[in-house]
């Protein structure tokens, strides 16, 4: 197989085995590389990713890269898989396929104050191409791409689509601030004006601020929780 193509301002490092692309991009980050570097490992039964970003703002206005990211991969998908599939995302990061979970987003930055700059930034994304257990009717909640109809959708070619039309919307967001974000994003959110439960707290997700600080109405009060919530620590 051929090395995955990426972008100009973006780079590949291919890694194999037991090494997670997000951890290997979170020491690479700290140590100083380069922004724009996607570390991945393309699997017969799961795909793993992750970007590597060096914002020039504020960390809390820096998250909005993962719902970014998000839809670089919604698009991604629906450029490649048949027209019936159906792609959305959780605000925690979660991907749904159809409905059903198929993977997730995930986020980790070089600080955790949202006022300051975090010096770099890393959005992992991990998809399972083939079932985790050969009883799917198990976990019904949970799919992998070939389950969904997606079979023929090949995984170093989704790889390089979901680093384009991530650049695309970067770039958007750069140029243009964060309403064409939302606008794209609120078409695909998972479970908005519904109940959710989040770090033990269950209320009604009615909204995002600027930020995509998710608003949860827990009775009469209305709480923002920010994206930096959702970092990963340590290693």
């Amino acid at each position: 197989m051929s090395a995955p193509s990426f972008p100009p301002l973006m780079s590949g490092l291919a890694v194999s085995g037991a090494i997670a692309p997000f951890d290997k991009a979170r020491a690479m980050a700290a140590l100083g590389c380069d922004a724009g570097l996607v570390v991945h490992n393309v699997a017969d039964s799961n795909l793993s990713a992750a970007l590597v970003m060096a914002p020039e703002v504020p960390l809390g206005r820096a998250m909005a890269m993962l719902p970014a990211c998000g839809i670089g991969f919604q698009n991604a998908l629906g450029a490649l898989a048949p027209p019936e599939v159906a792609v959305h995302l959780e605000w925690a990061g979660g991907i749904r396929v159809n409905g059903a979970r198929c993977g997730r987003l995930r986020v980790a930055a070089g600080g955790a104050d949202p006022a300051a700059l975090p010096g770099w930034l890393v959005v992992g994304l991990e998809v399972p191409v083939t079932p985790r257990t050969d009883r799917p009717g198990e976990t019904p909640d949970d799919t992998a791409l070939t389950e969904e109809g997606c079979a023929e959708v090949d995984a170093a070619m989704l790889l390089e689509a979901w680093a384009r039309h991530t650049l695309v919307w970067i770039t958007r967001w750069e140029d243009e601030g964060p309403r064409p974000l939302h606008a794209e994003w609120r078409g695909l959110a998972w479970g908005m004006g519904e109940p959710l439960t989040h770090a033990g707290e269950t209320g009604t997700w009615v909204g995002v601020d600027e930020d995509f600080g998710m608003l949860l109405r827990v009775g009469d009060a209305t709480r923002l929780v920010p994206l930096t919530t959702l970092l990963e620590t340590g290693t």
